[in-house]
Formats: C-alpha cells, structure tokens, sequence
C-alpha cells in the first residue's frame, strides 16, 4: 500500500526519485513497470504496472455511455506512458504531462494505496495546504469510515 506524502526535486530533465519506501514496495510487490498518466485533477497519477492493466481492461469492458467510455481512454490511456525507474530510483515525466500538472522544480508525491499522485508543489498547498475550506467536506469523508 502506497501512503503518505513527500515534497520532491524534479531535475533539469524532468525526472522525480521516486521515495526508496514506494521504490521497495514497487519492485517486492509489482516489478519494475509503471504507468504515469494524466488525472482528472491537475496532477500526474503513477500505477504498477499490473494495476493500471487492471484499470485499462475494465475500460475495455464498460459499458454505458460511449461518450464517458471514449474519453476515459482518449485521457486517461491516451496520456498514458510506459516506463520503468533507472537504477537511482528516477523516473522520467513526460514533458506533456509535466505541462498539464504544472510541474517545474518543486513536487509533491502522494500515496494513493495503490497508485501515486504527483502534485505541483503551489498546486497542491493551494488545494490542501492549511485545509482552510475542506473542513466539511473532510468531516463527510471521515463519517465514511468505521473507525
């Protein structure tokens, strides 16, 4: 499971290190192969591998709105690249998707349990920050889990 939350350097050739705790977990658990690709949000979602075939297979599978289905796969898979960590643990963003996030220097990497987001580093103290906004919408998450 992929949790907590970093601040990171994107290099002057738009790579990340990916946090040695996430790059364990990735090799012990999925392999080598990722999958970085474009959110619904202003950020960059990373998958294993396997994951995102997951993902991609249910895609195929759906049924419903043809319009909805389409775009799924026009963005989420269409913005979808292949690639695996070199051996410091750095992965290199798409120059196009680091365009859509607005990524430039400073980023955020966030677990997903079983993706990551990359954040742009205003982007996300922006959203998330101090919490200022999100206390109800919080409190309504919260009361989801049985705790």
């Amino acid at each position: 499971m992929f949790a907590g939350s970093y601040l990171l350097s994107i290099d002057d050739k738009g790579r990340l290190a990916i946090p040695t705790r996430f790059r364990q977990q990735l090799g012990d658990l999925y392999g080598p192969q990722i999958f970085i690709t474009r959110s619904y949000e202003t950020c960059i979602e990373i998958y294993p591998g396997s994951v995102f075939k997951q993902l991609a297979d249910q895609i195929q599978e759906m049924e419903g709105d043809r319009r909805q289905v389409d775009l799924l796969k026009q963005v989420f898979i269409g913005n979808a690249v292949e690639t695996e960590m070199d051996k410091q643990g750095r992965v290199l963003l798409p120059q196009i998707l680091r365009r859509y996030a607005r990524l430039d220097g400073r980023a955020v990497l966030v677990g997903q349990i079983s993706r990551f987001d990359i954040w742009g580093e205003e982007l996300w103290m922006q959203r998330f920050g101090d919490g200022a906004g999100m206390a109800d919408g919080l409190a309504g998450a919260f009361a989801l889990l049985k705790r």
